[in-house]
């Protein structure tokens, strides 16, 4: 392993010289996740990565936040900077821990060659031997009997698989878990989100939290900027200003409810700046890009009170 100053590393300004994360020097794994190099870091969260990553103090990691907020891309654009593997599930609510470790398949070990009956290790499995990170998204979706099935891994206890002959699999130094949801594991109070279940609190408990929310105005600007290059400064600035806009009729406030039942999200935003450099020769290429990006979604009420928030965020160049 080698160092790296993390402020050159992220590209983060404000970072002290002498701040530095160890990098795995071998590149050629092929589970090392690709990098975007226009992706814009955010202080917070690659300090709290890195010290989970550096320092879990048997921990694993749950990042939460809203829908499209980043909380995905900034775990693979971290692990990718840092050279270190991974391997990635999408949970839902028949993913059972049996497909976590492993499963008995025909396999061909050449083109050609007759299949026999052999083990097929899982994500779980392959991670925990390798030393590769497990990142699970949509953790929240998964049935809380299953996922505590994880709990002995979680506290560094070796993985035992029956089913392989009674194999032992001891964790790896560099082993870690991560996983992704739109809630904290308490359920959606919302109901915005179907399918969120309550988790087990036991679970829950061998866990850290770190929170992943919408990026600051400038940060957001920046990435419709590097993500949509063409779009002007001033347009992806009023773009970013429909966003919020967006954001606090959804919320609402404390003595009324939210206006709106969707919200803008990054990932939104973003789809909606690149569309609109797709359709610039087209009549009323915002409004026409806003419709397939976002509007298509809402009711017809929502989709008067979005374009009126665009009216008077952009003025007379909505037209």
């Amino acid at each position: 392993m080698s160092t790296q100053s993390i402020a050159a590393l992220f590209g983060l300004s404000g970072v002290p010289a002498e701040a530095v994360v160890q990098v795995f020097d071998d590149v050629s794994n092929p589970y090392i996740p690709s990098v975007n190099s226009d992706y814009v870091f955010r202080r917070d969260f690659v300090r709290e990565l890195i010290a989970f990553l550096t320092f879990p103090s048997g921990d694993s990691l749950y990042v939460t936040g809203p829908t499209g907020s980043g909380k995905t891309s900034g775990v693979t654009e971290t692990l990718g900077r840092m050279n270190w593997p991974m391997q990635s599930v999408t949970a839902h609510g028949n993913l059972e821990l049996n497909d976590l470790i492993g499963h008995y398949a025909l396999v061909s070990r050449k083109e050609g060659e007759q299949p026999s009956m052999q083990f097929v290790y899982g994500a779980l499995a392959t991670a925990m031997r390798e030393g590769h990170v497990l990142l699970i998204n949509e953790i929240d979706l998964m049935n809380p009997a299953e996922l505590s099935g994880l709990n002995d891994v979680l506290e560094g206890r070796p993985l035992v698989i029956s089913a392989n002959g009674g194999e032992v699999i001891k964790p790896h130094a560099n082993f870690r878990v991560i996983v992704t949801g739109n809630s904290t594991g308490a359920g959606d109070a919302t109901g915005l989100y179907q399918g969120v279940l309550m988790q087990n609190m036991a679970a829950m408990d061998r866990y850290r939290f770190t929170v992943v929310d919408y990026p600051a105005e400038a940060d957001e600007v920046a990435i419709v900027t590097k993500a949509a290059p063409g779009i002007v400064p001033t347009v992806a600035q009023a773009m970013v200003k429909l966003a919020n806009e967006v954001r606090s009729a959804f919320v609402g406030g404390d003595n009324h409810p939210g206006q709106l039942s969707l919200t803008m999200s990054t990932r939104t935003l973003v789809r909606w700046a690149k569309l609109t450099l797709v359709y610039r020769k087209a009549e009323k290429p915002l409004e026409y890009a806003l419709q397939q990006s976002f509007l298509a979604r809402a009711n017809e009420v929502e989709k008067v009170a979005v374009i009126q928030i665009a009216k008077d965020v952009f003025g007379q160049s909505w037209a």
